[in-house]
């Protein structure tokens, strides 16, 4: 496991803006962004690209927005995963989380993965291993 993508799976994250609301993805024009998306410096992802981020509960458009990555949107039939990134003190369903990204997701067989807890985060983003049940 990188340990780049360690650390940020445990704290906030800080993601630059390079498709803001309001503006067309760069290479389908009818495509306008309902919501900020952009990249997370410093953290790769499988494509040889920085790590790609939706960013919900923001709703005006922003260069850069910290927050805390809530799910991470598996692609079966792409390389690369999508967080979902909110507001620190923002929770938001999985069904809120499908509609604010089916506009990009309804092109790919994805699946949204809730990141219920930081330990969680870890195994489901990284290793992707079944957590074991837990004794009660």
């Amino acid at each position: 496991m990188d340990a780049d993508k360690r650390s940020a799976a445990k704290n906030t994250v800080t993601v630059t803006v390079d498709r803001a609301i309001g503006t067309c993805h760069p290479e389908y024009p009818d495509m306008r962004y309902p919501i900020n998306y952009g990249f997370i410096k410093g953290i790769m992802a499988p494509d040889g690209e920085e790590q790609d981020a939706y960013i919900i509960g923001i709703n005006i458009p922003v260069k850069q927005f910290t927050g805390r990555v809530i799910a991470v949107v598996h692609r079966y039939d792409d390389k690369e995963e999508k967080w979902v990134v909110a507001p620190e003190n923002q929770t938001f369903s999985m069904d809120h989380i499908k509609k604010e990204i089916h506009f990009q997701e309804q092109y790919f067989d994805s699946e949204v993965i809730m990141l219920d807890t930081w330990k969680d985060t870890v195994y489901k983003m990284f290793t992707k291993v079944s957590l074991p049940e837990q004794q009660t």
